[in-house]
């Protein structure tokens, strides 16, 4: 068994680069016993280093309550995304974009001239993008799921199957090219699916750490997402296998 020290390393690392974890993954992860993660995230609760939740912990920096640059992990490469990402949205577009440290950062990107709609079903993206005079805000509202602080559940569901946006950009948790775009989240999963389905062009933004990785419940097939944003050179060998499932590579 780990030291607890090393543990609780590994398990601060894993909540700050997906901003949310399961025990029963982190057990799996470090063969240990759920009791023993339980105690871990407890005492890192403690510390304030993480916020328990039910069944799992969310990042410092996800948390709404808590702005700080300093706790965003990997705050400069997710700026780096947000930049590309961008100059895909063209004035008078309409956006669909999903929740996230990552997606937070390209809000806070957005020029301050550009004109365009937004619809999205994360609470903090929503508030973020009322600071921006020239863009129309329209929140899909749902039940509103405390963890991933996205609306979930059939009304939510019900108003994207009722719209058709140009271009989505979707938070990516994990991501792999055999798999395709996966989540742990059952609900956050079927929003997602409706995203999709609800867009015309889809964007996943995702630091490099977060690529090869995969996740219990499929979102999409790799082909479904035709465009990756990563901070990465776009010919870095990382990104090569999804090149060849020819995704636009930024």
């Amino acid at each position: 068994m780990a030291k607890k020290e090393d543990r609780q390393q590994f398990i601060l690392h894993e909540v700050r680069m997906h901003s949310r974890i399961l025990l029963t993954d982190i057990a799996t992860l470090l063969n240990v016993s759920i009791d023993t993660v339980r105690r871990d995230i407890k005492e890192l609760d403690e510390q304030g280093k993480l916020k328990k939740v039910h069944g799992g912990a969310i990042s410092i920096g996800f948390h709404y309550s808590n702005d700080a640059v300093k706790d965003i992990y990997a705050f400069e490469n997710k700026a780096k995304i947000a930049q590309k990402a961008v100059a895909l949205i063209e004035p008078k577009s309409v956006v669909l974009i999903s929740g996230g440290t990552t997606n937070l950062e390209l809000v806070k990107h957005l020029p301050p001239k550009l004109s365009a709609t937004f619809f999205t079903p994360s609470l903090p993206v929503a508030i973020e993008l009322m600071a921006h005079s020239n863009i129309e805000v329209i929140f899909i509202g749902g039940k509103l799921s405390r963890d991933a602080q996205i609306t979930v559940g059939g009304s939510a569901l019900n108003t994207l199957s009722e719209i058709k946006v140009d271009i989505c950009f979707m938070g990516t948790g994990y991501l792999d090219p055999t798999n395709g775009l996966t989540e742990f989240d059952w609900e956050v999963v079927q929003m997602k699916k409706a995203m999709i389905n609800a867009s015309k062009k889809i964007v996943s933004l995702s630091i490099s750490e977060k690529l090869n990785s995969t996740q219990r419940y499929k979102i999409c097939e790799i082909q479904a997402i035709n465009t990756l944003i990563t901070e990465l050179d776009p010919n870095a060998e990382i990104l090569a296998s999804y090149k060849e499932e020819n995704i636009t590579i930024l």
